[in-house]
């Protein structure tokens, strides 16, 4: 049976998720994380697409991501996602699939909601007990956008990240506030994704 097509939309909002085949770790060690990211950076200077927000779990992936064409996703995903399985298997001697099945792209309908799905995003570390402050982990972009740190895969800030604050200093303590609150929902979410 053929593969169901993608919804997409040129200009929109996706979450994108991505898990290791049968819950295996993507991530063993700090240089995994950092190949993959400079696998992101290396294949966003090929497409019109915009990550705002992302987070890199042991064995999953959350991207906050705007495609300017929305064709270009699935070319994107197969060069970061391809690339990284080579590397992986090379790397660790591994054979089969790194991957689980596609990655998923979830639309994200309303810009009111893009706050919240960046939250959510960020907020991974915590709900699985990695650590218990996100300024001690450093695989996501909340340090962008809490701390002011350059970040070199969001080339452009998220566009209701400005609307926090009058100036910059508040927009960072707002957004750092706004991600610490937890939603009682967000284990519904993750049960929802199948993350956990």
């Amino acid at each position: 049976m053929p593969r169901a097509r993608r919804n997409l939309v040129d200009g929109g909002y996706y979450h994108v998720l991505t898990r290791g085949n049968n819950r295996r770790d993507l991530f063993k060690e700090d240089q995994d994380h950092r190949v993959f990211l400079s696998l992101i950076d290396k294949y966003l200077s090929h497409f019109h697409i915009s990550i705002y927000h992302y987070c890199l779990m042991l064995n999953h992936v959350h991207l906050l991501l705007q495609l300017s064409l929305a064709s270009e996703l699935p070319k994107f995903m197969q060069g970061i996602l391809q690339s990284y399985a080579m590397y992986f298997r090379k790397k660790y001697d591994s054979v089969g699939f790194i991957f689980q099945n596609r990655y998923k792209s979830i639309y994200i309908h309303s810009e009111a909601y893009l706050l919240e799905a960046a939250r959510y995003i960020e907020r991974n570390p915590l709900r699985a007990q990695m650590t218990d402050d996100l300024d001690l982990y450093p695989w996501s972009s909340f340090h962008h956008y809490a701390s002011g740190t350059a970040d070199k895969i969001i080339r452009n800030t998220h566009p209701s990240y400005f609307e926090l604050g009058k100036n910059p200093d508040e927009c960072l303590s707002r957004y750092r506030e706004f991600v610490r609150i937890e939603r009682p929902y967000d284990t519904i979410v993750d049960e929802v994704y199948k993350m956990v």
